[in-house]
């Protein structure tokens, strides 16, 4: 039978059980000696009332009882993650929501939401950054290694890449060897100056421990500063190649796009031209990228240093959700005295100002330093200052509208590193994580950024209840 004949059928069968409750006597028909009675239309609206009345309280009922356990839970959990050895001091209670609501749109919205992770050597090879990229890349899609530079200067554990041609290496960071610039750096710190051709083959890391979200690309852009407006690129892959990218910008910061229809796991980029070529990003679709952006030997204090315009300008070919600033390690040894370790931080919240200034959507987390050990009178120890250090930088990060997490928290404290040492997760300069070292500290990196989102999502629920 039909569905629509079905409807039907029942529709009669309901208004003909109508029809006879409504000319049923009241008082009920009597055969022998038994009684019948129906129900009236007034007894049947009356129950029906009664019914939906009864279901409304249970619904109303159920509804508190949930707010009550978000509300129990919020509370619990906030307490929680505000005691916690891995949580995050936060200018605002709801200071990364912004980043939470891209992260979950960022598949139906076709965005790519990036973090970007500077530090100094503690993240090299992609350390640390590939942990908080599993958990991100887990929670809310997309793939690959993320934002590179065009030629290697330090390998990384994610990504494969080979780089032939002139090219010359422009840092504001680095030995009295790198080549310096009046601030055309770009969003790495660096970039490589072309004159001529060059050529950039990417591969993807192939042995097993690496996570399997990086070893395909879909999505590759090229930012760069068009010089001369002679640059030219041309992306070839194992099954195609893709000589036009969907825009090329003929003079001052832009960045050339190519999609692949399928991912691949080589890419070459063959370019030429004269242009200062600022990086590469390597992604696998929709989702957020998390890029390692190592910079060794470094303070924290080279934002500064990259021409205003030009950073902005390189940041708006990019759509940074956070910014993170992974520092404070190397200048340790150094800030002896209260006076050094202000003297730093002031330093620090005009890095952290400018960073705002060139990217104002971008959240700010500031990681400060691990534990340290130095030798006093003999017995290795935690630098006497470094707590102090760290306390400044919290209230400094705070002050400056920026997030703050504390390795040194989250190691244990105060002779940590010690203890790390001796598991084999840190290195005998009693500075330096092991990779499994820094597998942990990622971990538990990430793990406060879940905590973070919980929270984002239990207090989200709490609002819609409110206005419902």
């Amino acid at each position: 039978m039909k569905p629509g004949r079905i409807t039907l059928f029942f529709a009669c069968i309901i208004v003909a059980l109508a029809i006879i409750c409504a000319i049923f006597p009241s008082d009920g028909v009597s055969v022998g000696s038994h009684s019948f009675y129906l129900p009236t239309i007034h007894d049947l609206a009356e129950t029906t009332s009664s019914s939906q009345k009864i279901e409304k309280e249970r619904i109303a009922d159920s509804i508190l009882a949930e707010v009550s356990q978000l509300s129990d839970s919020i509370s619990y959990l906030q307490t929680f993650s505000d005691s916690s050895d891995i949580r995050f001091w936060l200018p605002d209670s709801l200071y990364f929501a912004d980043f939470w609501e891209a992260a979950e749109n960022s598949i139906e919205q076709r965005r790519i939401v990036r973090i970007l992770h500077y530090g100094d050597s503690q993240i090299e090879m992609d350390r640390i950054t590939s942990q908080l990229r599993i958990y991100m890349q887990e929670t809310f899609g997309g793939g690959g290694p993320g934002m590179i530079p065009y030629r290697t200067i330090i390998p990384s554990l994610s990504v494969n890449q080979s780089t032939s041609g002139s090219l010359t290496h422009l840092s504001s960071f680095g030995d009295s060897t790198v080549t310096r610039s009046r601030g055309n750096y770009g969003p790495m710190m660096q970039s490589f100056r072309m004159n001529g051709e060059a050529t950039l083959r990417i591969r993807a890391a192939s042995h097993a421990s690496v996570d399997h979200h990086v070893k395909a690309f879909s999505n590759i852009r090229l930012v760069y500063n068009n010089r001369s407006g002679t640059l030219k690129s041309t992306l070839s892959t194992k099954q195609s190649q893709e000589k036009d990218p969907r825009e090329i910008k003929d003079e001052g910061v832009g960045s050339m796009v190519w999609r692949l229809d399928t991912s691949s796991t080589i890419v070459t980029l063959s370019t030429h031209g004269n242009a200062d070529l600022y990086c590469v990003t390597v992604d696998n679709g929709p989702g957020v990228a998390v890029d390692n952006i190592p910079m060794r030997g470094c303070s924290g204090q080279q934002f500064t240093l990259v021409d205003q315009h030009l950073l902005t300008e390189a940041y708006a070919q990019l759509d940074v959700g956070i910014i993170i600033l992974q520092f404070g390690g190397n200048s340790v040894p150094y800030l002896t005295s209260e006076k050094a370790i202000s003297t730093y931080c002031h330093s620090m919240g005009k890095q952290i100002d400018y960073i705002h200034h060139c990217c104002p959507k971008a959240k700010i987390l500031f990681v400060g330093p691990s534990d340290m050990s130095t030798r006093h009178k003999g017995v290795l120890q935690t630098y006497p200052m470094l707590p102090v250090l760290i306390d400044s930088l919290i209230a400094t990060a705070n002050s400056h509208n920026a997030a703050y997490w504390s390795i040194y928290h989250a190691m244990g404290g105060w002779n940590s590193m010690l203890h790390w040492n001796k598991k084999g997760l840190a290195g005998s300069d009693y500075i330096h994580f092991s990779q499994q070292g820094a597998d942990k500290m990622g971990a538990k990196l990430a793990e406060a950024f879940a905590d973070n989102y919980k929270l984002f999502c239990m207090r989200r629920r709490l609002n819609q209840h409110n206005e419902d």
